[in-house]
């Protein structure tokens, strides 16, 4: 097993290839989600056991909402059906489920398998799990600049009481360290809009599979990639 030493405490994760890995099967995008949260749950709990304190997937991007109806109804209803499935396992396994995005732009029904997997699961001291779901990082930094300018118009604060942490304190990851790792599966070369502010720093690993093949030795290899390099944040 790891060092925690060295492993990182946090590791985000663009799980793309599902609907690519569901066309080489000549099956449906659908079924690629489905075999794509199955995988999820088992990267997850693999995380849970080899000490991870941190894993942060994007689900589902405010710019999704392009995909054809039928995608993103079959997507949402996935998405659905798996909080309220996974929210009894999660809190088997002592793991801690957050959701960050804007929720407030999903159905009523969504909405509440949102806020009943995390209050179940929200004192649990295992790794957190946190999905994007309905996530934009541009998005998300917008929400923020609007969060602190009503503070200084307010009165709370001064423009010059303005900093990073702040920032930082109000985003959907606040009181979370940024991620030291990235994983995109597919090949994709690119962050999509994915955590913009917090991945300044974090090392990034491609990795030429689809997500619904990506696999526990995966995970390993990644971790083993991640403590072979050396992070300099700016330093020489």
């Amino acid at each position: 097993m790891f060092d925690k030493k060295y492993m990182p405490r946090h590791i985000a994760i663009i799980m793309d290839g599902n609907r690519r890995w569901a066309k080489a099967q000549g099956k449906p995008a659908s079924y690629g989600h489905k075999e794509g949260a199955k995988t999820l749950e088992a990267i997850v709990r693999y995380a849970n056991k080899i000490g991870l304190e941190y894993i942060t997937v994007y689900a589902f991007s405010t710019e999704n909402w392009k995909r054809t109806e039928d995608e993103v109804k079959s997507l949402m209803l996935l998405l659905q059906n798996y909080l309220d499935d996974y929210a009894k396992r999660a809190d088997t396994e002592n793991i801690r489920v957050k959701i960050l995005g804007d929720i407030s732009a999903l159905s009523v029904g969504m909405q509440k398998s949102i806020h009943k997997c995390m209050e179940r699961t929200k004192n649990n001291t295992g790794v957190t799990f946190n999905i994007a779901l309905n996530y934009g990082g541009r998005d998300e930094i917008v929400k923020a600049i609007k969060s602190i300018a009503k503070d200084v118009k307010d009165g709370k604060i001064e423009i010059e009481d303005i900093s990073e942490d702040m920032v930082s304190n109000n985003l959907y990851t606040k009181h979370q360290p940024d991620p030291d790792l990235l994983i995109r599966t597919s090949g994709e070369l690119r962050l999509s809009n994915f955590l913009p502010w917090q991945l300044v720093y974090s090392e990034f690993l491609f990795i030429d599979k689809n997500w619904p093949d990506f696999t526990e030795e995966d995970l390993d290899n990644a971790i083993i990639e991640y403590e072979k390099r050396t992070r300099k944040f700016g330093a020489n």
